[in-house]
């Protein structure tokens, strides 16, 4: 099953993603995000979170229509992206595509990227979308589905990666590693198609950044 999330990034624009919105068999919106949806003329089939960013109009709109709507309590331990997530794989989500959740608060996005790391999120093909780039973790192998001339950065996450193979990028890596605490695997390039990253041990944030033309 494929599930679209919209969290509450400020000033979103969902122009970029209305084939992944009009597509998704499952359209999840976690608190504000229900504004971007509401103001952009789409309905989520769910509404979760503390319901305290979501304006009154489009939460009204919402329970007019019959949207299931999860109200959480504000003291809660999880954000609402994490419980929206959480809502995703009880679904049984295969792919999870994630709007707007960077941007704004620093703490909440920081935040947001590390929940690529939940472990009920293993096994499933997540990313955090913010047009042009896209974030997603890779603890084996992935493609990178981009073209010539394309930046692609390779983070470590939660410590050290190792055996790290690359194909189609500049500044190649055979077996190698990455440090947690070192910013080399910033700013590689796409010089073949299709790009690809292997790593054997640890984890790799993979952010690839589509040239705008």
């Amino acid at each position: 099953m494929y599930v679209v999330i919209v969290a509450n990034a400020p000033g979103l624009n969902l122009a970029p993603y209305h084939q992944l919105l009009t597509t998704a068999e499952r359209l999840i919106a976690a608190d504000g995000g229900g504004t971007a949806l509401f103001t952009h003329g789409y309905t989520p089939h769910l509404l979760i979170g503390d319901l305290d960013s979501i304006t009154p109009e489009a939460l009204a709109a919402y329970q007019a229509q019959g949207v299931a709507i999860e109200r959480h309590r504000p003291d809660k331990d999880e954000t609402d992206l994490e419980l929206a997530l959480l809502a995703a794989v009880n679904l049984g989500a295969s792919r999870i595509d994630i709007i707007g959740a960077l941007g704004g608060r620093w703490d909440q996005s920081l935040a947001n990227v590390t929940l690529l790391g939940m472990a009920e999120l293993r096994g499933r093909q997540v990313r955090l979308l913010d047009h042009p780039q896209q974030i997603w973790l890779v603890t084996d192998v992935s493609v990178i589905p981009g073209a010539v001339g394309d930046t692609v950065s390779l983070l470590p996450f939660g410590g050290d990666a190792h055996g790290i193979t690359t194909e189609g990028l500049a500044y190649p890596l055979h077996n190698g590693t990455l440090y947690y605490d070192r910013a080399r695997g910033v700013s590689n390039v796409i010089t073949a198609t299709p790009a690809q990253v292997q790593v054997r041990d640890g984890a790799l944030l993979i952010v690839w950044t589509a040239r705008v033309h």
